[in-house]
């Protein structure tokens, strides 16, 4: 469980649960690391029809979980699936809550909900505009959702590969390839090839060896998003 609201742990380490409206379901909403944040945002939410949303952040003077609380309770999320139900029947929205420590999004489905009333200057739609967090943008094109490396930290990446390319050797630019803080989605590795081909293109020009493949992940990290 949580803390109390006066300790000085690290807000990684707190578990928001809350107990949704006496009806004894406990809803989970502040993930414990951005990989789990994001997975729970791409693979749980989106790919479900979760595609209108917003992104907030607590300010420092406040409280996360008294903010987590407050906004739980005003939107009504947290129900049981047997409630989603209901709502999606009646056409109503289904609304969901993540937090990773200061960083929260709202996101729902079509449908009736006080949420497109209160937010109706902010929410973004994610099949035209990505979500933005932590260096991503997360999507939902053609079908399916996409995880992507930012265009603006991607170009960022790229250049400074490039300014590097032929002042380093082969071993170390694949070391940073392989460690960059990205989890290798279908479009991400496919973004990271393409950053391992611009360096070799350098390299080969240079008559330097070039880099391997193998510094490319393939297999993202399955984790539980709220520890």
């Amino acid at each position: 469980m949580c803390p109390t609201r006066k300790t000085t742990a690290p807000l990684t380490k707190c578990l928001s649960v809350f107990w949704a409206f006496g009806q004894g379901t406990i809803y989970t909403c502040n993930a414990t690391s951005q990989i789990g944040f994001v997975q729970q945002l791409a693979v749980a939410y989106i790919t479900s029809g979760h595609w209108f949303f917003v992104v907030g952040w607590v300010p420092e003077h406040k409280d996360p979980q008294i903010v987590d609380e407050k906004l739980l309770t005003r939107y009504g999320i947290g129900v049981p699936r047997w409630e989603r139900a209901r709502r999606k029947k009646a056409g109503l929205a289904s609304l969901h809550y993540l937090r990773f420590e200061r960083l929260f999004v709202l996101i729902a489905t079509h449908g009736k909900h006080i949420f497109f009333e209160e937010e109706s200057k902010s929410i973004k739609d994610a099949r035209k505009t990505p979500i933005r967090v932590f260096g991503y943008a997360i999507s939902y094109r053609q079908g399916h959702c996409h995880v992507r490396i930012d265009k603006v930290e991607y170009q960022r990446i790229k250049a400074f590969l490039e300014g590097i390319a032929t002042h380093r050797s082969a071993g170390s630019l694949e070391s940073y390839i392989w460690n960059l803080p990205f989890e290798p989605y279908a479009p991400i590795r496919r973004q990271i090839l393409n950053l391992v081909r611009a360096v070799n293109k350098l390299r080969a020009t240079a008559g330097f060896e070039k880099l391997s493949l193998t510094c490319v992940r393939t297999k993202r990290r399955i984790v539980k998003p709220f520890g």
